[in-house]
């Protein structure tokens, strides 16, 4: 049986699906509060300069892939106006029913749909625009779904995939420190829950670096593609166009 990873450990492919949609199903209710916590804030500024660069208008179709509490779509609907399209999509069925009702809390009644990003269940050529926030790492395919993301799009769109990434190397030593003793502790104290946390450190070390995810993007069809590092490389946005 294939093997790949979870975290730094190996598991079998269909064990490590099972195991993120328990992650996530776990980190749900906090997950905006872990975020803002974790990032101090800074995730909103990365989600607003890819928002910035996404070429989204009024009247565009809009895919957000493992799109979770729905703040990208959110900015995207405001964006691509009423006569827009903007579709939020997640694997766990606790993360999309969290961004569902933060979306009608804003009173924006945007069409969700559960899919795997690997079996996207839309048309091929029918997006302007697909994003995925940190959420690639997390697919057991990376290729596949960067793929299915490609398939979607229509000749002249854009993916956009905002990840952690590989951090400016100065900045290394603090970082793991931060993210092996401070992350797990408010997993701990604030979510109840330091394994996912864990978790989550861990994916992003195995997460490919940015050159090596603009040669996946590139491998799946994508053209131009180009990353901008965000806060010293902690996150970094990778924009691809199809042709």
């Amino acid at each position: 049986m294939p093997s790949t990873h979870f975290g730094f450990s190996s598991v079998a492919e269909e064990e490590k699906a099972r195991r993120v949609a328990g992650v996530f199903t776990s980190v749900a209710s906090n997950y905006d509060l872990m975020n803002d916590l974790m990032s101090g804030g800074l995730h909103r500024v990365w989600k607003a300069f890819t928002v910035a660069r996404s070429g989204v208008r009024e009247g565009s179709r809009v895919l957000d892939v493992a799109g979770g509490s729905g703040d990208l779509a959110a900015a995207f609907a405001r964006r691509a106006g009423a006569t827009g399209e903007v579709w939020l999509t997640d694997i766990n069925g606790a993360m999309l029913c969290e961004g569902r009702d933060r979306l009608l809390d804003l009173g924006l009644a945007l069409p969700v749909c559960r899919c795997d990003a690997e079996r996207l269940p839309f048309p091929s050529g029918y997006f302007d625009c697909v994003s995925v926030a940190f959420g690639l790492r997390n697919m057991t395919h990376m290729d596949r779904a960067l793929a299915q993301m490609q398939r979607v799009t229509r000749p002249g769109g854009r993916l956009l995939v905002l990840e952690f990434s590989q951090v400016w190397t100065p900045l290394a030593g603090l970082y793991d420190w931060y993210s092996f003793h401070v992350l797990p502790w408010l997993g701990r104290v604030v979510a109840k829950d330091e394994a996912s946390y864990r978790y989550l450190a861990e994916s992003i070390r195995m997460h490919p670096d940015q050159d090596t995810l603009q040669f996946l993007m590139e491998q799946a069809g994508w053209e131009d593609v180009e990353y901008f590092n965000l806060s010293g490389g902690v996150a970094a946005l990778h924009r691809g166009f199809k042709y």
